[in-house]
């Protein structure tokens, strides 16, 4: 656990070889490939499985025929595992956003605020309702992520050891509020910050931590190829946008088609 008491002292390490592959790939090419893979995935979700598959297993005058929905079932469960690509580049992008943003309290807000915005399209898109509070979108997993780590290198210089408690505490928060990957997200992204300059370290225990779901640790796969250049701006509030737009276009084809 070298990395950990380590955790934002970093200011003398160098990034030049900091990856396992080549550095090939920017920062704006890491987020379009999360948000591609996240597409992939909320098509599988809402559109398949909350559309199609409901409407079959509802009886609904718009389902499909039993052969057609189990090739959409089949389908479905390729479309989900490459989802799972999605989560941990975003989790990577956060922590990058974390040491390298010039302003972390704007950096912050502007994660509660697309949270806040993007909860009624995710609740129509994948609960069926215009509010549900027993699960929470994904920008609250990475807000809750943010303000640990930022919680925790102010606990650093006051006594490392408190660094722990402010993980824990983190961590429960993600447990008890049952945002998108609950703690499970939360400690990868404490997994990403711990062994930021620690590739080998970073790749086996992110990779252990999603054993849960191990498509998600081909992930890891476009994240050591990083170069650590930001690559192409400009398109920073588009990617914020894109999550709440984009479920609320899913849901509206899902209802026009089977009115769920």
């Amino acid at each position: 656990m070298k990395g950990f008491f380590m955790l934002t002292d970093y200011s003398n390490k160098k990034k030049s070889g900091n990856t396992l592959l080549p550095p090939r790939l920017s920062g704006s090419t890491l987020k379009w490939i999360a948000l591609l893979t996240m597409l992939i995935d909320h098509i599988g979700a809402v559109l398949l499985e909350c559309g199609v598959l409901q409407a079959y297993s509802l009886h609904l005058p718009t389902s499909l025929s039993y052969e057609a929905s189990y090739s959409v079932f089949q389908a479905d469960l390729i479309i989900r595992q490459i989802g799972r690509i999605s989560f941990p580049i975003f989790c990577f992008l956060l922590v990058e956003g974390f040491h390298h943003t010039s302003n972390r309290k704007k950096y912050a807000l502007r994660l509660f605020f697309f949270a806040l915005l993007s909860e009624i399209p995710f609740d129509l898109a994948l609960q069926g309702t215009f509010l549900e509070f027993g699960y929470q979108n994904v920008l609250f997993t990475l807000l809750f992520g943010f303000l640990t780590l930022w919680a925790m290198e102010w606990a650093k210089e006051t006594h490392p050891g408190l660094s722990f408690v402010f993980a824990g505490l983190g961590l429960l928060v993600g447990y008890f509020f049952h945002s998108d990957y609950d703690w499970k997200g939360i400690l990868l992204i404490l997994i990403l910050h711990v062994f930021y300059y620690y590739p080998v370290e970073k790749t086996i225990i992110g990779c252990l931590s999603l054993l849960w779901e191990p498509t998600a640790c081909l992930a890891f796969i476009p994240l050591n190829l990083y170069n650590h250049q930001k690559g192409k701006s400009g398109w920073k509030y588009f990617f914020y946008l894109f999550y709440p737009a984009h479920l609320l276009v899913l849901f509206f084809i899902r209802y026009g088609i089977f009115r769920i």
